[in-house]
């Protein structure tokens, strides 16, 4: 099993999202938005795509694709925010969103199953953000986009960039206002992804 201050970690972000769930969108909604308006400056949604977000909080990310994919399934580790999502599916009636409690380094999906992945202000909660980013880069399909950001605060530029390399993507960072606090990627996945050194990551967390 995995050592426990990896799941001390993981425990502390449940108590913390599930505090702040009811007042999460008044604390960060405006900064969560800006993000996602640059980010489809630039993303392309296909009316065929499956949408996984990753860490989807109050489903801010909802409203701004369901017309556009076919599915968006939102994940978050955090179950009375998912309460706001669900709220959220209900009153704006988004009938192709689905919400699932899950933990973002255990995702209960197959291999490349989505066409896109989101993973928006999710890395900085991460006790191993590379782990994290080999299990959504193992659901992603081949020639799926992933979007994935880094606080400022939290990562320096070389730090997320080095991060994202250790994905074997193609990754570049978008242009953002100075207002935006994150580093925002699109990464890439092409067939040349292997995800093979994770299995070593896993073996080195490990408790003997």
């Amino acid at each position: 099993m995995l050592d426990l201050r990896f799941w001390e970690i993981k425990r502390k972000v449940i108590k913390h999202y599930d505090k702040i769930s009811r007042i999460y969108n008044a604390l960060y909604g405006y900064e969560q938005k800006l993000k996602i308006n640059e980010i489809l400056k630039i993303l392309h949604i296909n009316p065929l795509d499956v949408i996984l977000d990753v860490g989807c909080g109050t489903g801010l990310l909802f409203n701004y694709t369901s017309d556009s994919a076919r599915f968006i399934i939102g994940v978050d580790i955090s179950l009375k925010i998912l309460k706001v999502a669900k709220n959220l599916i209900k009153k704006d009636r988004l009938n192709n969103v689905f919400l699932i409690r899950a933990d973002a380094d255990f995702l209960p999906f197959r291999d490349e199953v989505f066409d896109k992945v989101f993973a928006i202000t999710l890395l900085q909660n991460m006790p191993d953000p590379i782990l994290t980013l080999h299990e959504i880069a193992r659901v992603a399909k081949n020639n799926s986009e992933i979007i994935v950001t880094g606080l400022k605060k939290f990562f320096s530029k070389e730090d997320f960039l080095r991060i994202l390399r250790e994905l074997g993507m193609a990754t570049s960072l978008i242009d953002t206002d100075e207002k935006i606090k994150c580093y925002i990627a699109m990464c890439s996945k092409r067939g040349e992804y292997t995800g093979k050194s994770i299995n070593n990551r896993i073996e080195n967390k490990m408790v003997v």
